[in-house]
């Protein structure tokens, strides 16, 4: 049995459209695959500690490395658990230093698929850069999908940081990433080769 781990940004969940997408493509192509989608914790400081007791839980999902696909603050997380365990990973606009982009937004939030409301705190971002891989030791183990009119994040971080990696460039797009669906073949082919 083959575990994929699927990691949303942030404020977001798996009731997001692309994690929704991702699920039912699995279920639909992929049923021998068990496919997770954990709620990720909406303060940085306890998703760290967060997909370590997930992983302890599910030793499966690291059996040969683990497969994950990363979207926006999700491909940050994943960066971080393939450098640590091994695996492959497929990053969706990933961002690539949060804890600069996240500087601007201290303060209350609110998650507006769960309704939390959180605080986002200055420790928050320390724990982000202690998350950092500020370089990739298995560039081949990434592939990299990147849209130029991301708002959130500028794409051209990820480009130079995975530039030894498989990327996917797309001119235009957004932050979700405009036709998300369209790349979910090559995207479970590249996680499950």
């Amino acid at each position: 049995m083959t575990h994929v781990l699927y990691l949303h940004g942030f404020l977001s969940s798996p009731q997001s459209a692309k994690a929704q997408e991702t699920v039912s493509y699995f279920k639909r192509h992929f049923p021998d695959i068990t496919l997770h989608v954990p709620q990720l914790s909406n303060s940085p400081s306890n998703v760290a500690a967060q997909l370590m007791e997930l992983l302890k839980r599910l030793p499966a999902l690291t059996e040969n490395g683990v497969k994950v696909i990363g979207s926006s603050m999700g491909g940050y997380l994943a960066t971080w658990l393939v450098e640590k365990f091994g695996g492959r990973a497929v990053l969706i606009n990933p961002a690539v230093k949060p804890y600069e982009l996240l500087q601007d937004f201290l303060g209350q939030h609110t998650n507006p698929y769960t309704g939390e409301v959180f605080t986002l705190v200055e420790d928050d971002m320390a724990f982000l850069v202690d998350m950092d891989t500020a370089t990739v030791n298995q560039p081949g183990a990434y592939r990299v999908m990147l849209q130029t009119g991301d708002e959130t994040l500028d794409y051209r971080q990820a480009q130079h940081k995975y530039a030894a990696s498989a990327l996917v460039v797309e001119e235009g797009g957004d932050h979700s990433f405009v036709d998300y669906q369209r790349h979910l073949p090559e995207i479970a082919q590249f996680l499950l080769a």
